[in-house]
């Protein structure tokens, strides 16, 4: 059933809920099938800078049925819009969420770019997410883009409260020490700034850059209060063993599809596992 954040994010249930990354039939299919084998919501969908490898308009063409032929709630979400124009276009074909990432302008304009989106979320019935701090690539310890110090980015327990009270936004992407893409150095995550945020804050928390991340770094921090965890690096990967490994001399693309779904059915479930606190 296609539902939006609102209908199953629930902080402090010992539960996050998974987004992964379905810019494809094969990972769509191998996530849902995950999640209706455990019994629990998923957020699917794509990023802006995956659009190159599954338009958006093309997207909702399978993606929006099949959640709404899911056993279980399914969340179709626009993941770190960067432009106006692609966030509402997500809205008009009938994504159910959004993010507007505005993460790297400067607060006030963050605050006011997420308000004006929320407002138009809101009145087609979507949930919309934003960020405050700023999640980059991973950087060399003590270091992050342009020479300057990761703290420095890291979300503000403080100015989340006054940014959630002012945007009206559904759930909170935080800065707390993760990264996007492959990790090249250990993460370190600030388990008490997530405490601290929680504390501030009345709506979800979002750990993104989840790929890497040990299953005691994700156990902590929904103990700590996150809520949702975005998947894409390790789901990617898995799907793409599974398509290597598979390749025989004469095989064709559809003798590997099956091979790639279950890939990408077990790697999802291993990581829905984790993030449900009462099943470890």
């Amino acid at each position: 059933m296609l539902a939006n954040l609102n209908d199953v994010l629930r902080p402090g249930s010992g539960r996050a809920v998974g987004l992964f990354n379905t810019v494809n039939l094969e990972l769509a299919r191998g996530t849902l099938a995950a999640a209706e084998e455990l019994g629990v919501p998923v957020v699917i969908g794509t990023a802006e800078v995956l659009l190159p490898y599954g338009p958006l308009e093309e997207l909702s063409w399978f993606l929006l049925p099949m959640a709404r032929r899911a056993g279980v709630p399914v969340v179709v979400h626009l993941d770190h819009g960067l432009k106006y124009e692609t966030c509402v276009k997500a809205l008009e074909l009938g994504f159910s969420s959004i993010m507007y990432d505005c993460s790297t302008d400067g607060y006030e304009e963050n605050v006011r770019k997420t308000a004006e989106m929320a407002a138009l979320a809101h009145a087609r019935g979507a949930t919309i997410d934003a960020e405050l701090g700023h999640v980059g690539d991973n950087p060399a310890p003590g270091a992050a883009e342009g020479g300057a110090i990761p703290e420095e980015f890291y979300t503000s327990p403080e100015q989340a409260k006054d940014f959630v009270s002012r945007t009206g936004v559904d759930a909170l992407a935080v800065a707390v020490g993760t990264a996007h893409g492959a990790y090249r150095f250990p993460p370190k995550l600030d388990f008490e700034r997530i405490t601290r945020i929680r504390e501030a804050v009345d709506c979800p928390l979002v750990l993104h850059g989840g790929s890497g991340l040990t299953d005691a770094d994700f156990r902590e921090a929904v103990r700590r209060g996150i809520a949702k965890i975005n998947i894409f690096t390790d789901v990617n990967a898995a799907a793409a063993r599974a398509a290597h490994e598979g390749w025989r001399s004469g095989c064709g693309l559809t003798d590997l599809i099956p091979a790639e779904v279950e890939a990408v059915k077990q790697a999802v479930m291993e990581k829905m596992r984790v993030f449900d606190l009462a099943a470890n």
